[in-house]
């Protein structure tokens, strides 16, 4: 009876197992019209793709609500402004699924190398390797897509298996300054691999923020020094469950690793996170990046 595509009935699949037991029980007997009696999630979930149509009509139900829609595109790295409507998107993600890009099954164990998530040394190695018609701004956009899809896996809310994060991503003697403004402004200072992986993990799963960056070009900047780091700036919305709790901007600076199939590495960052209090009326649907380009000439030399 489902008409859905393998990518389409993926994606429902993973947006169905961030709703409630008690949204998804209501929602198989709203599709099977209280025709089908189901003893669980797992029975509950299959029924109501059997039963679905088209992708379109499951994401348009009423207790399919926006907020699953938009923490399901996080999770795919799809970057939409926090005050989106609900038809925009649905619109976005059947977008995605029909382009193939979306991730297949997160769920499923076993998965073949080729789609298991790649480490920054196997995607950055790969699609920023060639120095013919290097572009910089290409290679921040395909950085920041991968950094916060990889980091925001491990928020729980998402209900998505954690990818792999860890030290191997970072320099051994990376440094990161986190300066938070929410009221009061605090600032730490983290080295080393293994504490700066921990901090960032913990700002994820701890407490539970979800980091949607901008990749628009007011959002997004990025500078390559002839020698040095390649710089990359971006700025974005901090959210946790259902509320905007603010905009963030990081700085990262990548570079080289020839031990490593001179892929890129992070060496150093500088992430300044504002909460709405700190804000004075600021843009939080789409924040532009405040540095300019000459202070972020400073960093890279």
């Amino acid at each position: 009876m489902s008409g859905l595509s393998k990518t389409e009935r993926a994606g429902c699949t993973n947006i169905l197992k961030l709703m409630s037991k008690g949204h998804l029980l209501s929602l198989t007997d709203t599709v099977t019209n209280k025709m089908i009696a189901v003893e669980n999630v797992a029975e509950a979930s299959e029924t109501i793709l059997c039963f679905t149509k088209t992708a379109e009509e499951l994401l348009k139900r009423k207790k399919v609500h926006r907020d699953l829609i938009f923490k399901y595109l996080v999770g795919e790295g799809v970057v939409m402004p926090p005050n989106s409507e609900k038809h925009q998107l649905v619109k976005r993600t059947l977008e995605l699924w029909s382009s193939g890009k979306a991730v297949a099954d997160k769920s499923l164990p076993g998965r073949s190398d080729d789609t298991r998530p790649r480490t920054a040394t196997e995607t950055l190695s790969t699609e920023g390797k060639a120095e013919v018609g290097f572009d910089p701004q290409v290679l921040g956009q395909q950085f920041c897509q991968w950094f916060f899809q990889l980091l925001n896996s491990h928020n729980p809310s998402l209900g998505q298996p954690p990818q792999d994060w860890g030290p191997q991503h970072f320099w051994p003697d990376v440094k990161l300054r986190l300066l938070a403004k929410a009221g009061s402004e605090q600032m730490e200072d983290f080295l080393g691999a293994e504490l700066v992986s921990l901090r960032l993990l913990a700002l994820i799963k701890e407490e539970r923020l979800l980091l949607s960056p901008n990749l628009q070009p007011h959002g997004l900047r990025t500078l390559a020094s002839p020698h040095g780091p390649v710089l990359v700036a971006v700025a974005g919305t901090i959210h946790r469950d259902e509320a905007c709790l603010g905009i963030f901007e990081q700085i990262f600076g990548l570079i080289r690793s020839p031990l490593e199939n001179n892929s890129w590495k992070i060496k150093f960052m500088n992430l300044k996170i504002r909460g709405q209090d700190a804000l004075g009326g600021s843009d939080t649907v789409a924040p532009a990046l405040s540095y300019n380009s000459t202070e972020l000439q400073l960093l890279c030399s």
